[in-house]
């Protein structure tokens, strides 16, 4: 039987009024989102590494605190330099200063038809020459990123790339990712725009039989009664490489018992 050829998802074309400037910029939930620790981050000048060293010094606090758990329901996403974006609105606030409300064209979301959307201060983003259609993403692997016979797809091949890299909720960059950015920027560089949350990843893939995975296609995870919340990039049949929250880094490894139990099916997302 012949294998199921994917769709391929495509950005949506629309006008893109912006692009960001700055190498990583934190896409909040809203304006008021960001803590004192986060100011790196929000800084008209981020700075992604003294960001990440504040966070790590309170590495035991729990959500509520301030270390990396304390993103859980403040950060959405990230966006990188070049990428476009589409302003909807701006707001500006006493203390932090004037804030842009975004929609993300290269993060496909269910949500917002025309991207990913969030808040990121406006000091991150440049406003583009011609507002034309937002361009693809240019792919980076080089020439040869097809996998052949026996061959690692050249998802995987990125992903080993980052291993050992710690675990960031709504990472999207080698500064840190989270499973879905790890999907997204692999993806990315072999220019094909994804969705971006694991569930949405899961809708936008082929499906494909669990004993019929090969090589970069993705494993997908959920409890019992609720929707997928973690992905990892098959190396082989059992074994993946993924962003493990649970274990803190980029891991590539057999799946462990936990894994098993909350697999639920696997997909395969476009080659370019």
């Amino acid at each position: 039987m012949s294998s199921p050829v994917p769709v391929v998802p495509v950005a949506p074309i629309v006008p893109a009024s912006h692009v960001v400037r700055v190498p990583v910029t934190t896409v909040w939930s809203s304006p008021e989102s960001p803590r004192a620790v986060d100011r790196p981050a929000v800084a008209d000048e981020p700075d992604v590494a003294q960001w990440l060293a504040a966070l790590d010094a309170n590495a035991s606090d729990d959500e509520s605190g301030d270390g990396r758990l304390g993103l859980h329901g403040r950060v959405e996403t990230q966006l990188l330099a070049g990428e476009p974006v589409i302003v909807t609105h701006t707001h500006e606030t006493g203390a932090s200063g004037s804030w842009s409300h975004v929609v993300a064209p290269w993060q496909l979301s269910p949500e917002e038809e025309r991207g990913y959307p969030g808040w990121v201060p406006s000091a991150h983003l440049t406003a583009t020459p011609d507002a034309g259609p937002a361009p693809l993403p240019t792919a980076d692997l080089g020439p040869d990123a097809s996998p052949h016979d026996g061959a690692d797809h050249p998802a995987v091949t990125e992903a080993r790339r980052h291993i050992g890299l710690p675990y960031l909720w709504s990472g999207v960059s080698p500064h840190g990712f989270d499973c879905s950015g790890l999907v997204l920027h692999t993806w990315r560089r072999m220019g094909v725009v994804v969705a971006r949350d694991a569930y949405a990843q899961a809708d936008f893939a082929t499906p494909v039989e669990l004993d019929a995975v090969r090589s970069g296609d993705l494993y997908f995870f959920a409890r019992p009664g609720r929707r997928i919340h973690h992905v990892g990039i098959v190396v082989r049949p059992g074994r993946m490489v993924h962003a493990s929250e649970t274990g803190g880094v980029l891991v590539e490894e057999d799946l462990p018992a936990d894994r098993v139990a909350t697999l639920v099916a696997a997909g395969r997302l476009p080659m370019p």
